[in-house]
């Protein structure tokens, strides 16, 4: 193979330096416009049906979305990773607005879905700039600066929105989460040249993904621990706000500061643990978040009291277990795949559609005759599996 001159290689490295920076910005504007609505969602789209139905939402939606993403690897490999993204940019802009403006259950669905997978796909996009512009070695510090960038946002976010819900109400929320897609559009357009394709993507058809996802020990690993993770983000996304609003009667106003609270665990111990699994391999730390995740929600279940500071405590647990979790698990994908394979890239994000699906499906059947503080219990046992998951996995160190 024919080495790069040492100037070329200087090039490419400048060039994937810039374009590191420019993700891990975006990934930020991206963030703020998906978080801020997503803590209020359920609360907002039980505006237009009871609260029993509103899991139906997250079910079509998510199902809308897994087919979307199935079908994705064939539009960015006929269209482009940028173009896609810019496609998908627009579409999610008038998504956001037009849930805003929602006046009845049809429309609020319509909107609602088209949102969800927006982001979704927008994710696939940011992951394949991401890994195109990363080297192998530092796998682990790249994805977690860009994890922690995104996840910057995320702890922003629900204060804005109980600020805005307490003033104006749902509907500005989404008008405002539109409103900031237009500066990464911009942003996107301006560095086009930086963000094209620099490589052919491999070729790959979705029933052999998942032959060689099933065969591959740390791949199988890797993906059901994705699952498990967004599990919980299914559950407690979704039916923690439910739970704590009307359940034990904690305003809006106060769940807003203790949101962004309970979020900053994602920004204080992601990099550290992206660096430290650099070094020594991220088993043992994974399997410290899944432990913490699954008292977590041991907790959610047993805490009957309305105490904000012992709420704030316990998500704030929970989320230092899920910022582990998170950390491993985007180090050690991609350090096991490379941006070629967007197949195994878009499956691996697939996890958050099915994860909500099954999340969905099981509050439906559940839910009817439990309590939410049960429904956390039961996800607690399930997580129990994740043990089984992480031993199989060989550590990349």
């Amino acid at each position: 193979m024919k080495k790069l001159s040492p100037y070329k290689t200087a090039k490419e490295n400048k060039r994937k330096e810039a374009g590191l920076k420019i993700m891990y910005f975006l990934g930020f504007i991206l963030s703020l416009a998906t978080a801020l609505p997503a803590y209020v969602e359920s609360s907002y789209l039980g505006q237009f049906v009871k609260t029993g139905q509103v899991s139906l939402f997250f079910l079509g939606a998510n199902i809308i979305a897994f087919f979307a993403i199935i079908f994705f690897p064939r539009v960015i490999k006929k269209l482009t990773n940028y173009t896609t993204s810019l496609i998908i940019l627009v579409l999610t802009l008038i998504a956001s607005a037009t849930l805003g403006l929602a006046t009845n259950a049809w429309q609020a669905f319509a909107s609602f879905a088209a949102l969800w997978t927006g982001f979704c796909l927008l994710l696939i996009n940011m992951d394949i700039f991401v890994e195109g512009f990363s080297a192998e070695k530092s796998t682990g510090k790249t994805r977690t600066i860009y994890f922690t960038a995104m996840n910057l946002a995320w702890v922003l976010s629900p204060a804005i929105s109980g600020l805005i819900i307490k003033n104006w109400g749902y509907r500005p929320i989404y008008i405002l989460s539109a409103l900031i897609l237009i500066p990464f559009i911009v942003i996107f357009h301006n560095k086009s040249k930086n963000l094209e394709d620099h490589f052919e993507y491999q070729k790959s058809e979705f029933k052999k993904t998942l032959k060689n996802i099933w065969q591959n020990k740390n791949l199988r690993g890797i993906v059901f621990m994705a699952f498990i993770l967004q599990l919980f983000y299914a559950t407690a996304v979704v039916y923690v706000p439910i739970y704590l609003t009307q359940d034990l009667g904690i305003s809006w106003s106060s769940l807003g500061i203790i949101f962004s609270i309970m979020l900053l665990p994602f920004i204080i111990f992601e990099i550290p643990a992206g660096i430290m699994a650099d070094k020594i391999g991220e088993k043992k730390l994974m399997a410290v978040g899944l432990t913490i995740l699954i008292i977590s929600l041991v907790l959610f279940s047993v805490t009957l009291s309305d105490n904000l500071i012992i709420w704030t405590l316990i998500l704030f647990f929970s989320r230092t277990g899920a910022a582990l979790v998170e950390a491993m698990r985007e180090a050690y994908f991609f350090k096991i795949v490379t941006v070629k394979h967007v197949d195994l890239i878009n499956f691996f994000r697939s996890t958050q559609p099915l994860a909500y699906i099954f999340g969905s499906l099981l509050s439906l059947s559940l839910l009817t005759y439990l309590p939410i503080s049960h429904f956390f219990l039961i996800i607690a046992i399930l997580f129990l599996s994740g043990y089984y998951f992480i031993k199989i996995l060989k550590d990349t160190n």
